[in-house]
């Protein structure tokens, strides 16, 4: 329990990253010179070592670490970690960023440009990626600390009601009024908590669409202007931009946030948990990356049958969707998340979806009134006046 705690609490902090770094590395030459073993100790990011908080309403680490020690096996894995470690370093010294993409080919360059970082070399991207999350998770700090930023999609927003105060480098400020941007949505990019928000008269509710083209037809079709609200396109599993963006929203508007997607096992573990509670991957992020407060909207299965939508059978004999049922099944019996008795009702839908084999796209609420276009709008509004939703 200690141990968890500490992780959670760090991230409250302003760490000294550099500080922090210079340790471990001395801690590692004063073994060496002792003749002894180093060993450097990363928080184990895995759903084995994961529990969901239902008060905190995130998935945090039950205390595992992954210990690398310096052996046969280990060394280029630790010198791979000195060699990144020290490059993000120089980053954070002037002030630069990178994308993970990036720092593979700054090695790549590296490497090649003396013969003695050789036995360093990285056959893919996969390989370097793997050395920054370890530095991140031995250091407990967020990728974003380290200036090294995804290409984050998603998160393109629409409102009428929403101000947006964006604190530069520099420290100037840049200011954007939702309003005045039309149809053309604002993108949210590498830190959404450097945001400061603003109602801009009356707010309701944020909506999350999965579908970005979803969320542009609402748009488009004028919900933000009949309604107080904000639009969210996330576009498929949410990247670190939207996950961070909805929990500043979750934080600084505290509004009602409603996600809305298909009715199937991959949107529900994969879509809308990572939003709700984060992942297993990035335990140390959950903290700052998930919106607990999040509604799942739908689709649900009592929509199906309400409104008689039409569903996709999952077959057995198409290998994709069979392993998205085991995967449900596999959820259910090892995702703390979906064990948690507060998560009963998303547990049930996960259950239906296994004992029923059918899938129900969000698209389907349109062949309900194909003369109205704005009977998705009309739905959505309706399930969170009824409080459908769970």
């Amino acid at each position: 329990m200690a141990k968890r705690e500490k992780v959670i609490q760090i991230r409250k902090l302003d760490k000294n990253i550099p500080k922090v770094a210079v340790q471990v590395c001395e801690t590692m030459l004063k073994d060496l010179e002792k003749a002894k073993r180093p060993v450097l100790s990363a928080v184990k990011c895995s759903l084995d070592n994961s529990e969901y908080d239902a008060k905190r309403g995130y998935l945090i680490p039950k205390g595992k670490m992954v210990q690398s020690e310096l052996n046969v096996s280990s060394v280029q894995k630790i010198s791979r970690a000195i060699f990144l470690l020290e490059i993000l370093l120089n980053n954070l010294k002037g002030g630069l960023v990178n994308t993970k993409r990036e720092l593979y080919y700054i090695c790549k360059g590296l490497i090649k440009s003396n013969v003695l970082y050789k036995p360093l070399d990285f056959d893919s991207q996969n390989e370097s990626d793997s050395v920054v999350d370890f530095i991140c998770d031995m250091l407990e700090v967020y990728r974003e600390e380290m200036n090294c930023f995804a290409n984050d999609r998603g998160g393109q927003t629409y409102s009428k009601n929403l101000i947006v105060t964006e604190t530069l480098p520099d420290r100037t400020k840049a200011v954007v009024d939702l309003s005045s941007l039309g149809t053309t949505p604002f993108q949210p990019k590498n830190k959404p908590q450097q945001f400061q928000l603003k109602k801009k008269g009356k707010l309701d509710f944020c909506l999350v669409v999965e579908s970005e083209g979803t969320a542009n037809t609402l748009v488009a079709n004028g919900m933000t202007k009949r309604h107080n609200c904000i639009i969210m396109g996330a576009q498929g599993v949410p990247s670190n931009a939207v996950r961070g963006w909805c929990r500043t929203i979750q934080n600084q508007l505290k509004v009602p946030i409603f996600f809305y997607g298909d009715l199937d096992a991959y949107t529900l573990q994969n879509i809308y948990r990572t939003l709700k509670a984060g992942s297993a991957a990035s335990l140390i992020r959950n903290a700052d990356f998930s919106a607990p407060e999040v509604y799942f909207l739908g689709l649900l299965p009592e929509d199906v049958e309400k409104y008689d939508l039409h569903c996709y059978e999952v077959s057995t004999k198409d290998a994709s969707e069979m392993r998205s049922i085991k995967k449900a099944r596999d959820a259910l019996k090892n995702d703390p998340f979906f064990q948690d008795k507060k998560n009963k009702k998303l547990a049930r839908i996960l259950k239906w979806l296994i004992s029923e084999k059918k899938r129900c796209e969000q698209q389907s609420v349109f062949s309900t009134d194909p003369k109205n276009p704005r009977v998705l709008e009309e739905f959505i509004v309706n399930k969170i006046k009824t409080k459908s939703y769970h």
